[in-house]
């Protein structure tokens, strides 16, 4: 229990046409996969010693202001994509204030499930919809390829380049930097753009929003906002719960630890926090 209240304490202060417009007109698919929820419990406190920040790498304090500006996300996909950008940053592909976009895949089209955070400044700049690939499923994204022509998304860290004017209008390009996930990325035309089926509308008439070619489009009222933001060497990652990536993904692998590692305990972190955190409630 002292263990666990000290984690608690420490914590609380620290012209490309790839991916042009894809009409939806079918019916909206059955929502069937299930995102695993972060773990919460209402049972007592356990008295077997609990997870600790060293646990979660050199970024524990990161991880943990990144959870209180974002307090919905999943604390297992803030902390693999703040280990990719630490590696990013340790193979010198990014500079130390280089700003972080998380998607995370495995959440419905009908989420806002991209945040994009100046790390540096400790700010949450946007949390927006985002679309996926149209072979990648519907309202869920549960297939993914780093193939041309699959019109499915691809998971992994990407390094953001230049802007451009092309089909879907302001886009930003994206290299990807998983080997074998996503670094087809340039040459698929995978890039950030806003699309017009990106919107509250949209979820509102057909229970999720529309598909793209495998980039991740944006409303196109927040989309230019978003790019410029992002443009020129910031970072951009994908997550989903899939067992190929997963375990053979190398953007988060470079402290020696698999991803379900770095998952696990900050889950389990957050965990003990709010258990701590009820036990000691009036």
């Amino acid at each position: 229990m002292r263990k666990l209240h000290a984690v608690f304490i420490s914590l609380a202060a620290s012209t490309l046409v790839s991916c042009s417009t894809v009409p939806d007109h079918g019916t909206t698919a059955s929502s069937s996969v299930v995102v695993p929820p972060v773990a919460r419990s209402a049972q007592p406190v356990p008295q077997q010693p609990g997870p600790s920040t060293s646990q979660l790498g050199p970024g524990a304090a990161t991880l943990a202001r990144l959870e209180t500006l974002a307090p919905e996300a999943d604390p297992g996909v803030l902390a693999l994509a703040l280990e990719a950008r630490n590696c990013a940053i340790r193979n010198g592909e990014v500079d130390q204030d280089a700003k972080l976009a998380v998607i995370d895949y495995s959440r419905p089209s009908t989420d806002k499930r991209l945040w994009v955070f100046d790390v540096g400044r400790n700010e949450l700049l946007f949390r927006e919809l985002v679309a996926h690939g149209q072979g990648s499923g519907d309202n869920y994204a549960t297939r993914f390829s780093n193939q041309d022509n699959s019109h499915q998304t691809s998971l992994g860290l990407f390094l953001t380049a230049e802007t451009y004017i092309g089909n879907n209008g302001y886009s930003l390009k994206l290299d990807g930097v998983d080997r074998g996930f996503n670094d087809n990325a340039r040459s698929r035309a995978i890039v950030m753009h806003g699309a017009w089926y990106v919107s509250p509308q949209m979820v509102a008439s057909k229970g999720r929003i529309g598909r793209s070619y495998g980039c991740p489009a944006l409303n196109q009222g927040i989309a230019r906002r978003v790019i410029d933001t992002m443009k020129g060497r910031q970072l951009l990652f994908s997550y989903a719960n899939d067992a190929a990536w997963l375990h053979k993904g190398q953007s988060f692998a470079c402290d020696g630890r698999s991803a379900e590692q770095i998952v696990a305990a900050a889950r389990a972190l957050r965990g003990g926090m709010q258990r701590v955190a009820a036990a000691s409630a009036p």
